[in-house]
């Protein structure tokens, strides 16, 4: 049985400003990808959703341990995806202001539980960006998408989780 394609990712989850403007192409290991040139202050900018409810929100999803911090887990069941691979997101949410400034996430998981955990922070509403924190790159979330499923192809998503 082939095991569904994961998500692999290492990134930070920023709100997308207004009109970000287009950088330099981006290549990495899985492939060359479109980036955004984001001015610093935009960083400032914190997401509309509050963070102590979007902690609320990660608490409703099974198997996620969130803390009052702002730190969380998140795992698959190892039962619930037959032949599939097991995976796991490891997160930290920052508050500036009462609301989530920006999300670090690490780790793997299938493309339909990562929107589950994007919504707890506003998406679709918010639009999101995501740092790939190691090429210290912008992504748009079209594009961040298309190099998380080439990383998780690539089988990343396997290094990225404790084993």
């Amino acid at each position: 049985m082939t095991k569904p394609p994961l998500y692999a990712f290492e990134i930070t989850l920023h709100a997308l400003p207004a009109e970000p403007a287009p950088g330099p192409a981006f290549t990495d290991a899985s492939g060359t990808w479109p980036t955004l040139a984001i001015a610093k202050p935009a960083l400032a900018v914190s997401m509309a959703a509050g963070f102590d409810d979007a902690l609320a929100d990660l608490a409703e999803l099974e198997r996620m341990y969130a803390e009052p911090d702002g730190s969380f887990v998140w795992t698959s069941s190892r039962s619930s995806y037959a032949g599939a691979a097991w995976w796991q997101v490891d997160g930290n949410a920052c508050e500036k202001d009462g609301r989530v400034l920006l999300v670090d996430l690490k780790g793997s998981c299938p493309p339909a539980e990562f929107d589950r955990l994007l919504v707890a922070f506003g998406w679709p509403a918010q639009p999101m960006m995501m740092l790939l924190v190691r090429s210290a790159v912008f992504l748009g979330e079209e594009a961040f998408r298309r190099h998380a499923m080439a990383r998780g192809l690539l089988g990343d998503g396997e290094t990225l989780r404790p084993s």
